[in-house]
């Protein structure tokens, strides 16, 4: 109770000081028998129907120059008190705030609302409540009008009568309730987490996208005796985590800290998220670690997945042919221990710089408001380009139609010898790697997009890691290195054979280019790897002809084929479909939430996938990239007829806050399949496996 004494003691003083002035009415315009905040109750609706809920209002209205305060105050100040009197079989919940704003005065920090506002309180009718059977419902109210110089008590007795009925709502309160609920915060939907420093901080971490813009912030805390709402709040970014630090409550209970608190995030343009912060342990040593030790284990988790992916990576098919070509040469090393050593320290150091920079791009990429992930830069078409012509000159390598000088897989860098070939091997490895997508990896690097900066940078370190491990292994175990094949004629034709994967990658990069481009883009970029390959096939030619200046062929037809990845995509961009927008697509029959239309689907017996969303929602974003938006979900969904509607509620839409509220939702993300045999609809888990949708239309198809 020290800080609810402490409020009523300054309240007091404040009162005794300005004693004179309001006995002295000319002096105080208003407060001599006048309503200061004038209040009024409000139902939803007149007729509220039995079973069900609906929603009073508490209209207040502030004369100019005057306040009245949230649920928490601030340093000095009282919240409303309500002491209601109902009928039986009703019954009334407690009250929910809009976002309020912030009054310094002198050194007290008071959250208050200067303009018409309006408290919202949840009613319940019981079932067993007679139609036509009248409801009185009364409330003395009281609360505290403030301005600058003065504060006073203030209470009314609110009263409506309701009718046990239909439940129905006029247009006009309709559009009233609703503009109402627009000014209530939203929850986030995701966990925060606060830890305490030695030196009485308090440092708070909260899921948020990098594209959610802030423009002069507040945290509110709602709970008392946890942050003290007077001092200076430092806002900052770690990835997709906003970090506050601020001074704790002078009365923080040190030997018995709460273990979570309720507070509210305004971005300070209207909207705020409500949350709720759990503690991440005891205090620590220092702000500058509080991040990296409040996401130790999912820290760890993800670095292990990363590592894991990235042993899996190595058997897909654009990696493993340079993988196991590279592996070989380690047979025939002449150099011993130390040389196979060199080169898998400087294989494994090309591997996880790529990683690296893949990862830092991705990272600076989101914090500049883009929503990207692994793989983003097959978003680009001219990057699709560029690989499929990187794949099929590899598989033109080692199908014999050129030869580099070595048995190897790449560029003339990566066919030199030593620890430059085996570095740049290491980047090729992971270059063209990037196309593919293995196990564990998509929770991994999902996981190491809402890290801080730092700790994802480690997790794309340890994708790097799993990449290089195989050679590594090899390099640094002598005794796994003699159980390798010794070179011998058997090398050319498992060379010849490591040709047909890399084909096949360049197919597959090749159907992405068709899904991005039109017929006659698919065509020319075609007609590119058709250029490159009659100019490698001439240097071919040449090479076993011995004649001079064999690369002029190769190189000419190079240079024409990557100028023209850079011109082709951009003259024959037929459709703008990026891979990992599919939902943005016609073709995939998204539809924006709307519940009558829903109902209208329902009737023709549809399958239908409805969910909820919101860009300041990590979970709805790391859903939507891992199992709703992918080629396959999007595949199968066309194939069953499913119907796709979204909702978008960054801007709380009251419709889709009514529609959540039926499902006992009180936020997103929410994902409901509607089939035409269920009269209810399916609430799916709000983590999304990445293929259960595809799954789910599989049987409905």
């Amino acid at each position: 109770m020290p800080t609810f004494l402490y409020r009523y003691f300054v309240l007091f003083c404040l009162v005794l000081m300005l004693t004179p002035q309001i006995g002295a009415a000319q002096e105080f315009p208003g407060i001599s028998g006048e309503v200061l905040i004038k209040s009024t109750l409000i139902a939803e609706t007149d007729q509220p129907a039995p079973g069900s809920s609906s929603t009073l209002a508490v209209f207040m209205e502030p004369q100019s120059g005057w306040h009245g305060y949230w649920k928490q105050p601030g340093s000095i100040g009282l919240p409303p008190q309500f002491n209601w009197q109902l009928p039986e079989g009703v019954s009334v919940g407690d009250a929910a705030y809009p976002v309020p704003q912030t009054l310094m005065t002198g050194d007290l920090m008071n959250h208050v609302y200067e303009h018409p506002y309006a408290l919202l309180l949840p009613i319940e009718i019981d079932a067993s409540v007679p139609a036509g059977t009248s409801l009185p419902i009364s409330v003395d109210f009281n609360y505290l009008a403030c301005r600058a110089d003065a504060c006073i008590p203030e209470e009314a007795s609110l009263a409506t009568t309701l009718v046990a009925g239909d439940g129905h709502i006029t247009p006009e309160r309709k559009t009233r309730f609703d503009e109402w609920r627009r000014e209530l915060p939203r929850p986030l939907g995701s966990q925060a987490s606060f830890v305490t420093t030695d030196d009485n901080q308090l440092r708070l971490s909260i899921p948020l996208p990098t594209s959610v813009e802030l423009n002069d912030p507040h945290l509110f805390v709602a709970t008392d005796n946890v942050a003290d709402p007077a001092s200076e709040q430092v806002f900052s970014r770690e990835g997709d985590t906003l970090i506050i630090e601020t001074q704790l409550a002078k009365y923080w209970q040190t030997d018995n800290p709460p273990d979570e608190f309720e507070a509210l995030l305004s971005l300070g343009n209207g909207t705020g998220l409500a949350l709720v912060s759990r503690s991440d342990g005891a205090p620590t040593p220092t702000t500058s670690t509080a991040g990296v030790q409040s996401s130790s284990t999912l820290l760890l988790t993800a670095f292990l997945g990363a590592v894991l992916g990235g042993v899996l990576l190595n058997i897909m098919p654009c990696v493993f042919p340079i993988l196991s070509l590279k592996v070989l040469s380690l047979a025939r090393l002449s150099g011993g221990q130390r040389e196979a050593r060199r080169e898998a320290l400087a294989y494994t150091a090309g591997v996880v710089l790529v990683c690296l920079i893949l990862g830092a791009t991705i990272i600076a990429l989101r914090a500049a408001g883009t929503h990207v992930g692994w793989a983003f830069q097959l978003q680009d078409p001219r990057v699709i380009v560029v690989l499929t012509l990187l794949t099929a000159a590899i598989g033109f390598n080692l199908a014999g139609l050129f030869e580099l000088g070595s048995i190897n897989a790449g560029s003339k860098l990566a066919s030199q010898e030593g620890m430059a070939g085996a570095f740049w091997t290491g980047v090729l490895a992971a270059f063209v790697a990037t196309p593919c997508s293995g196990p564990f990896m998509a929770t991994a690097l999902g996981a190491a997009l809402v890290l801080p900066t730092v700790a994802a940078l480690t997790v794309f370190v340890g994708l790097g890691l799993g990449i290089a491990l195989p050679f590594l292994l090899l390099g640094f175990i002598p005794m796994l290195r003699r159980r390798l094949p010794r070179p011998g004629p058997w090398l050319a034709t498992f060379r010849h054979i490591m040709a047909i994967p890399m084909f096949l990658t360049a197919l597959a990069l090749a159907w992405v280019l068709g899904r991005q481009l039109s017929n006659n883009g698919m065509i020319a970029s075609l007609a590119l790897i058709l250029l490159l390959a009659i100019g490698l096939w001439f240097t071919g030619l040449r090479q076993r002809n011995g004649k001079r200046l064999v690369w002029v062929p190769a190189a000419l037809a190079a240079v024409l084929a990557l100028t023209g990845s850079i011109l082709v995509p951009g003259s024959f961009a037929g459709h703008e479909a990026p891979i990992n927008a599919a939902a943005n697509s016609p073709a995939t029959r998204t539809l924006d939430f709307d519940a009558d239309r829903l109902a209208e689907l329902r009737q023709q017996e549809q399958t239908i996938f409805v969910y909820f969303s919101a860009d300041w929602c990590v979970t709805c974003h790391m859903n939507e990239q891992r199992a709703i938006d992918t080629a396959s979900t999007q595949q199968a969904f066309a194939q069953a007829d499913v119907i796709t509607m979204k909702g978008d509620w960054t801007n709380g839409d009251p419709a889709i806050t009514a529609f959540l509220e039926q499902h006992g939702r009180s936020g997103v993300p929410l994902y409901l399949w509607y089939t035409p045999d269920q009269n209810e609809p399916e609430v799916l888990s709000q983590i999304l496996a990445p293929n259960v949708l595809s799954t789910l239309a599989g049987k409905s198809g």
